[in-house]
């Protein structure tokens, strides 16, 4: 059977200040945006909340702003969300996405022509 979808692609940026940031950065982004909790967005993706945390602090430590602001637990509960810069920083992630698949449609589709199908 030929392949008919796309690739996934999977953007990776690699900035010079040391910070990786690709699919999985954007997506907790945008899970925190969506949960309003770092925990709650670190529970939808399969990860501790050890982990969504120490993300957050890596991104926020690599801008000039941060990109998640973020309210500690206690009687009235925390909470997180992301800043003007980091709606911003998910925007434009997203952007390049959209602008690679659109604008790579025809080189996607010839490296998809020459692989051979999953059967074979």
């Amino acid at each position: 059977m030929a392949m008919t979808q796309d690739p996934r692609i999977s953007l990776r940026l690699h900035f010079e200040s040391g910070l990786t940031f690709g699919r999985g950065k954007a997506d907790l982004l945008q899970a925190i945006d969506d949960e309003g909790s770092i925990s709650a967005a670190g529970r939808r993706m399969g990860m501790s909340y050890r982990r969504a945390w120490s993300l957050v602090e890596e991104m926020n430590a690599h801008f000039a702003a941060p990109l998640v602001d973020s309210s500690r637990g206690g009687a009235h509960g925390g909470g997180a969300q992301l800043t003007e810069r980091g709606r911003q920083v998910l925007a434009d992630y997203r952007a390049l996405e959209v602008l690679l698949r659109d604008q790579g449609a025809a080189e996607l589709g010839r490296l998809r022509a020459g692989q051979r199908s999953a059967s074979a």
